[in-house]
Order: structure tokens, then C-alpha cells, then sequence
């Protein structure tokens, strides 16, 4: 920035995002003089350098307080996770679907997975056509980002929320007033019922019918 600037010459953008051209580097400082801005290096890797005539201190006050409302409207992605049977009955099914649901309207990504016991392992197609109608059916709220794969006895597939699910669920927190939810505060909560704890930042949800 401004004399610790060694080119000779810089490629000089105006405040105002205006191309000047390239100028020696004592001219470019001149007119950084002239207008009371700082010439700053935006693109040092550049040949010749760029440079651009700007106020440093309110860019950086800018900038953090851009950071700032970044951070403070983040809400961290918490992974769920749904286990069901491949021959769930109706009734469990609409039940898990259910918490998927609402999983995905509070921001979440969920992990469903498939548990195939004996004879099942037999018939994968069983729960890939399970998993092709929850990605149907939740298809407003939430895609696919893991397609399903086998894993050992399981398949599992990953949904995530759209972007506009996502921001509703961030829109719906701020107007509480409440601040985004942090992994700590959401592992002191109970449980509901059916809901199992996980280690880290995976919720579980257990599906025991069939069994």
C-alpha cells in the first residue's frame, strides 16, 4: 500500500472503478495525493500490479462489518440422520418422513440410511426404490447431494435443504430473535420422543419396525 509499493508501474483503477491505465508508480501515487485516498495493491500477481485509489481505513471498517453480519446470520449445517427398514410399514414411514421434513425446514441435512438384515441384503432395489420416493416427496423442501450408495449392510443417502429452504429457516430464527444454533446448546436439549442422540453433530433417528 502506497510507498511500500515497489513496481514501477502500476495498472491504476480509479475510486470509482474506473480504468486510468498504466502509470509510472510515482504518478499513481500523486493522484492518491491529490484526492486524499490510499493507493492500494488489489492484484500484486498481476503484470504490472494493480492498483486502486481508495479510502483503506472505511474499506477495512467495511469489510468488517460485512464479516460480521456474515457471521452472525451463519447457521451451522447439522447433519441428522434417519434409519428405516426396506420393508417399513406405511404408517412408520409417513412418520419418519415426517421428521425428515422437519429437519429439512429447520436448515438440516439428513442422512437416511437403509439397514438390510438377512435375506434382505438380497434385494438392494427394496431400498433404493424407498429412497428414490423420499427424495420425490420432499423434493420442494430439500435434494439429493449423496446419491445412494451401498455401504456394507446399509444404503445411505444424503439430502440437503435448497438455498431458499435454508434462508426461511435463518429468517424464521431471526425473527424470534434468537441467535443461530450452536452444536452445544442443541446437544443439552432433550430428545424427542424416538430421537436418539449421536456423537458429534449427527442427530439419530432409529426405525426398530420389522424387526
Amino acid at each position: 500500500m502506497n510507498e511500500q509499493i515497489r513496481a514501477r508501474e502500476v495498472r491504476l483503477v480509479g475510486p470509482e472503478g474506473e480504468q486510468v491505465g498504466i502509470v509510472p508508480l510515482e504518478r499513481a501515487l500523486q493522484l492518491a495525493a491529490d484526492v486524499d485516498l490510499d493507493l492500494v495493491e488489489v492484484a500484486p500477481m498481476a503484470r504490472p500490479p494493480v492498483c486502486k485509489l481508495m479510502d483503506f481505513g472505511k474499506f477495512k471498517y467495511e469489510s468488517a462489518l460485512k464479516a460480521r453480519e456474515a457471521r452472525r446470520n451463519q447457521q451451522q449445517t447439522v447433519i441428522k440422520e434417519m434409519k428405516l427398514r426396506p420393508k417399513i410399514d406405511p404408517h412408520d414411514y409417513e412418520t419418519k418422513k415426517g421428521h425428515v421434513v422437519r429437519f429439512l425446514k429447520a436448515g438440516d441435512k439428513v442422512k437416511v440410511t437403509i439397514m438390510f438384515r438377512g435375506r434382505e441384503q438380497s434385494r438392494p432395489e427394496l431400498g433404493y426404490r424407498l429412497l428414490r420416493r423420499l427424495e420425490s416427496e420432499i423434493s420442494e423442501l430439500g435434494y439429493v447431494e449423496a446419491a445412494p450408495k451401498q455401504d456394507g449392510r446399509n444404503m445411505i443417502m444424503v439430502l440437503a435443504p435448497h438455498r431458499a429452504t435454508k434462508a426461511a429457516a435463518v429468517a424464521a430464527v431471526a425473527s424470534r430473535g434468537g441467535a443461530p444454533r450452536d452444536r452445544a446448546a442443541e446437544g443439552s436439549a432433550a430428545p424427542e420422543a424416538g430421537e436418539t442422540a449421536a456423537a458429534g453433530d449427527t442427530g439419530t433417528v432409529a426405525d426398530n419396525s420389522g424387526e
